[in-house]
């Protein structure tokens, strides 16, 4: 069964800058898809940011630009980074990762959500 574990997230102002990151243990295959949705109060959870192990990132409009998602490319290490820039208000959410196995998404496994809260 494969863990995710979260880090990062919190308060920010409008215009400032958060890191989220998401470290994938108990991993069985080389060839996965791992990033991260988010959820806001009375909205259905929406995709961020995907990577596929072996081709490209997927990021949402609303992210492009803005966002950055990126892996950690040491050895025996499963973790992906989403760099948030020029938060707005309207980025507030719970932020999930999300991983799961092939290419399709989203995948089978969730972390727990951490919250980004964008507000002055």
């Amino acid at each position: 069964q494969v863990q995710l574990v979260e880090s990062g997230g919190g308060l920010v102002q409008p215009g400032g800058s958060l890191r989220l990151s998401c470290a994938a243990s108990r991993v069985t295959s080389n060839l996965y898809i791992m990033g991260w949705y988010r959820q806001a109060p009375g909205k259905q959870r929406e995709l961020v940011a995907i990577m596929r192990s072996v081709g490209r990132t997927i990021y949402a409009d609303s992210a492009q630009g803005r966002f950055t998602l990126s892996r950690d490319n040491a050895k025996n290490t499963n973790t992906v980074y989403l760099q948030m820039s020029s938060l707005e208000p309207e980025d507030t959410a719970v932020y999930y990762c999300n991983f799961g196995y092939g290419v399709g998404y989203p995948g089978q496994y969730w972390g727990q959500g951490t919250q980004v809260t964008v507000s002055s």
